[in-house]
């Protein structure tokens, strides 16, 4: 008998977001099983962010607007990414969004890990190697996002942003996240960030990424309850 359709079946993305053991009651709510949850959703996330740099095939939006100015003021791209996280997080004062303790975190880790993997994984030498870690860029960027976003600790200073000029709008996400990065990745571009095939392969896949890997955390914990 096949394993196949098993395994197809364990793949099926999720279209909710998990109820997971983990999950936080609030978005102070802090154990060492949920902030070490976090904190390596974080983790690889930025990693996977790293590796879409590393191609040369272009990086995820925002990642373009960081390597942009990095350019620009001869900086570090984690350092200009943390800089962005956290002016986007001042943003949220006029719309009175309120940040968790996994928002915070958001800004610290993925910034540093960023700059981990740019500094010690080597870059792509050729197009397969960089479509390579293109995808495993998006794999671990898909990974990171359904484990951080099931912990409960409040959302990134990017999709809090997005979300509260949603519910103070009424325009629709999709356009309202369509508007913020696609400003952002022409500001990027301008400043000589890298926008290329990686960068629309990040736009065309990350969403069933994270959909995928939600799938995956639901029915792992599911598995685990039983």
């Amino acid at each position: 008998m096949s394993l196949t359709p098993r395994f197809l079946d364990f793949l099926r993305p999720h279209k909710t977001i998990p109820v997971t053991p983990w999950r936080a009651s609030n978005r102070w709510d802090l154990s060492v099983s949920r902030v070490t949850i976090l904190f390596f959703g974080l983790f690889i996330f930025g990693i996977g962010d790293s590796l879409l740099i590393l191609s040369n095939l272009g990086n995820a939006p925002w990642s373009v607007l960081a390597q942009g100015l990095a350019k620009t003021f001869d900086s570090e791209i984690g350092l200009l990414t943390f800089i962005i996280s956290a002016i986007v997080l001042l943003l949220w004062i006029p719309l009175k969004e309120k940040p968790g303790f996994g928002t915070v975190s958001n800004i610290v880790i993925i910034a540093a890990a960023i700059q981990l993997g740019i500094d010690f994984i080597p870059p792509a030498e050729n197009t397969v190697v960089g479509l390579i870690y293109v995808f495993v860029g998006i794999a671990l960027v898909g990974a990171g996002s359904s484990l951080y976003i099931t912990c409960g600790l409040g959302p990134g200073p990017r999709d809090g942003l997005m979300t509260a000029l949603h519910h103070k709008s009424g325009i629709r996400v999709g356009r309202v996240r369509l508007a913020i990065e696609g400003t952002v990745l022409v500001l990027g571009a301008l400043l000589g960030g890298n926008l290329g095939l990686g960068t629309a392969l990040f736009a065309l896949l990350i969403g069933q990424s994270i959909a995928i890997f939600l799938g995956i955390v639901a029915r792992l914990t599911s598995n685990t309850s039983q």
